[in-house]
């Protein structure tokens, strides 16, 4: 898991960004309304209790998410045109590259995307392209300095977590996405301050980059895909030696 590992090590200093920007709120908005869809009531809708819970972990304000709840059930009409769109390809190095979309506009989007895919040296594909190749988990990232492992490992395991591990400054906790909620449940019960909570999707098998070129290609394009407003999440299954790594951190 090591390339997934450092990608979510840059995820990881990426969202403090984000939440500064607002972003990170307006993608977790999108989900609570898309979640919605099918139900306001989270103690009966999963999927929407997942989006709370994500939310909640990075300290959203009720109010937003009260507020994103009503415009997904229809109690507003904003945001009611939206959907949720898989796009798929492959970036340098014949990477997979999976992109969670939700969009107002189709027509816009798609473009934009396979844009920053070909100037990044990729290429959209087709459906299932390469989803299959990424298993579906929740994934809970954690400082590694507000806990010690051995207490995090015995907290996620008896919340039925599959896997505790540390990648640098950060601990990383992996389970499945049903048991997502109850995972977020005893953290938070814990007192143990989440950075980030998501149902990720990790990839069974990965592309080592070896070229310097190449893995300042696959970056860039990741940064830019992450920025665009309509992205939700993005997942690849590269992994960058790490003398490369380092120096793409000076």
């Amino acid at each position: 898991m090591s390339g997934h590992s450092k990608w979510a090590n840059i995820k990881h200093k990426k969202a403090a960004v984000d939440a500064k920007k607002g972003k990170l709120w307006s993608r977790l908005s999108k989900a609570i309304i898309i979640a919605a869809r099918t139900g306001s009531d989270p103690s009966m809708n999963p999927r929407l209790r997942l989006a709370i819970d994500a939310a909640k972990a990075v300290s959203m304000p009720r109010d937003n998410i009260e507020r994103a709840i009503r415009r997904g059930s229809g109690e507003s009409s904003d945001g009611a045109s939206m959907e949720e769109i898989l796009y798929e390809g492959y970036g340098s190095s014949g990477t997979a590259v999976i992109c969670e979309i939700v969009t107002d506009n189709r027509n816009r989007t798609a473009p934009e995307i396979r844009k920053i895919f070909e100037s990044g040296g990729g290429k959209l594909g087709a459906t299932n392209c390469v989803a299959w190749m990424f298993d579906r988990k929740g994934l809970f990232v954690i400082e590694a300095d507000k806990i010690e492992e051995d207490a995090l490992m015995e907290l996620a395991l008896e919340a039925n977590a599959e896997d505790v591990s540390r990648n640098g400054d950060v601990f990383e906790v992996l389970c499945l996405p049903e048991d997502f909620s109850v995972v977020a449940e005893a953290l938070e019960k814990a007192g143990v301050p989440i950075v980030e909570a998501e149902i990720s999707r990790i990839p069974q098998n990965q592309v080592e980059i070896t070229d310097l070129e190449a893995a300042k290609k696959i970056l860039r394009m990741m940064d830019r895909l992450e920025e665009h407003d309509d992205v939700q999440a993005v997942f690849s299954n590269y992994t960058i030696a790490d003398a490369l790594m380092e120096q793409l951190e000076e």
